[in-house]
């Protein structure tokens, strides 16, 4: 079993990944998805857990679907 620091961590990895693949700097997504870039730049690093809302929304933000983010 995996536990929760293992998973925000590869969620924040994934994150990172699609951003940098879109060829988005985080304040570029930040702004997209009205979010602070400090913010981003916690959920990217693990250390921030966000909500499904503001997981919707990074989703939105990057263009791809709320799947695409939970595949790693």
């Amino acid at each position: 079993m995996q536990n929760t620091g293992d998973v925000t961590r590869r969620f924040g990895q994934r994150i990172k990944t699609l951003r940098v693949e879109a060829g988005l700097t985080q304040m570029a997504l930040a702004s997209r998805c009205n979010l602070d870039r400090t913010y981003l730049s916690g959920i990217e690093r693990g250390v921030r857990n966000p909500t499904l809302e503001i997981i919707s929304i990074i989703a939105a933000g990057l263009g791809t679907s709320l799947a695409a983010l939970f595949d790693y």
